[in-house]
């Protein structure tokens, strides 16, 4: 199969693929637990954003500026957006990144006919702390990124169009990591490899927050996407990953063999800790 483009329309098709991939029936049993915590957050994180934004809007206005509300609360409202988003998108896959992990391995199964690596208790809970990790790794990450972006989100209509790049590019990361942590490779490692690849990732980003703002599609958005982004690493990164690594490889054993040292190995499957 040819490699796809490095094109944001072929990233954001990814998403409908993923779409079709947990539909089939060998797969359904791994999207059971991200769509109940998905469904369960969104709505809870919904109910009290909105709830909240309500309620303080009545409390910051004196009765004789009630009026101003007209005004006040589309602005909370979206100011309410922008933080119930983030929150929601790293809380959710803070507590589904295991089960997301174990997602992404039976999708990738599936599209390359590989079995999957036996697993013990001892490797299942070895691997869902290095999930939760790597996501600790991203919120610190996005932390250090969120004050600039905030300010430059009140900047019209840059500061909206960065955030708005920004956002798409971490929901590329967070959903890609899980294929490449499935492989070992560490947080920004995994950024290092999606930049390569940026035009095709922000589409899929994009993809992604566009149908996270669509009621009820949101709900079922997370397992969709660790399968569109498993796609995308079987499809297109993982085959140019190996092939640059096993060229460095080749070219670090000549060097050694002509330095007279054993050559070692490098390659994709190296990678897994």
């Amino acid at each position: 199969m040819a490699t796809p483009s490095n094109n944001p329309l072929v990233g954001a098709m990814y998403l409908f693929r993923g779409l079709r991939l947990v539909m089939r029936p060998r797969l359904r049993r791994f999207v059971i637990v991200p769509l109940l915590i998905n469904t369960v957050l969104f709505t809870a994180v919904i109910y009290f954003a909105t709830e909240r934004t309500y309620a303080f809007s009545r409390t910051l206005l004196p009765e004789w500026l009630e009026w101003l509300s007209v005004v006040l609360i589309p602005v909370l409202l979206l100011l309410s957006a922008v933080a119930v988003f983030f929150t929601f998108t790293l809380v959710a896959n803070l507590l589904a990144s295991p089960f997301n992990g174990i997602l992404a391995e039976a999708v990738e199964s599936r599209l390359t006919g590989r079995e999957p690596k036996p697993s013990s208790m001892s490797s299942i809970l070895r691997e869902a702390g290095a999930a939760i990790r790597s996501e600790l790794r991203k919120l610190g990450y996005i932390l250090l990124w969120l004050v600039p972006l905030l300010v430059l989100f009140l900047l019209p209509p840059i500061g909206p169009m960065l955030w708005a790049l920004f956002s798409a590019w971490m929901l590329a990361i967070t959903y890609v990591d899980y294929p490449m942590g499935n492989h070992g490779y560490a947080f920004p490692r995994q950024r290092e490899v999606l930049a390569e690849w940026r035009w095709m990732a922000l589409g899929f980003g994009v993809a992604v927050m566009a149908a996270m703002t669509i009621p009820v599609v949101n709900f079922f958005v997370m397992p969709c996407a660790v399968a569109g982004a498993t796609a995308m690493w079987v499809d297109a990164i993982a085959p140019n990953l190996l092939a640059a690594e096993n060229a460095a490889a080749a070219s670090s054993m000549a060097t050694l063999a002509s330095d007279g040292a054993p050559p070692q190995s490098n390659s994709i499957t190296d990678q897994r800790s």
